[in-house]
């Protein structure tokens, strides 16, 4: 007997005995009363509490002084790092004279990373170049040239 006829003679005997199950033996309504039985049960719900303005202002605010906390922990650690080169250089080395004084720490340390900006590295307090004058004289009387 090959597959597709034992397919065709055993599928419908199957379907036949499912059915007797479900049906006569109440198998059925069991099924159904789990079902009811869970819906009935109470069930749990999530409610989110909203955020009141004065939660949000104490949030932004715990946020500002650990930003604070973190710019003096740099501000420091920059400090040390400098009297530790000064130490390790010698005191009295160039006459005495602070090589760092006045110095500030690089943006980026002059590394390149790719899809950085083209003005990454660039210090953002530099004023850059002064273009108000780029054209002269010829910025006095531009309504003539463009005629």
């Amino acid at each position: 007997m090959k597959q597709a006829e034992l397919k065709k003679v055993l599928k419908p005997l199957i379907k036949q005995c499912i059915k007797e199950v479900i049906f006569e033996e109440g198998v059925l309504s069991g099924i159904i009363m789990e079902v009811t039985r869970g819906l009935g049960a109470s069930t749990l719900t999530e409610s989110k509490q909203a955020n009141t303005q004065q939660q949000i202002q104490e949030a932004q605010q715990v946020k500002e002084q650990a930003y604070i906390q973190a710019e003096k922990q740099r501000k420091q650690q920059i400090s040390n790092t400098k009297t530790q080169m000064l130490d390790a250089i010698g005191q009295d080395s160039y006459n005495g004279v602070n090589l760092f004084e006045g110095t500030r720490p690089l943006n980026g340390g002059g590394n390149k990373t790719p899809g950085s900006t083209p003005l990454g590295d660039v210090d953002p307090a530099d004023a850059g170049v002064d273009i108000s004058n780029i054209f002269g004289s010829m910025t006095q009387n531009w309504s003539q040239l463009i005629k």
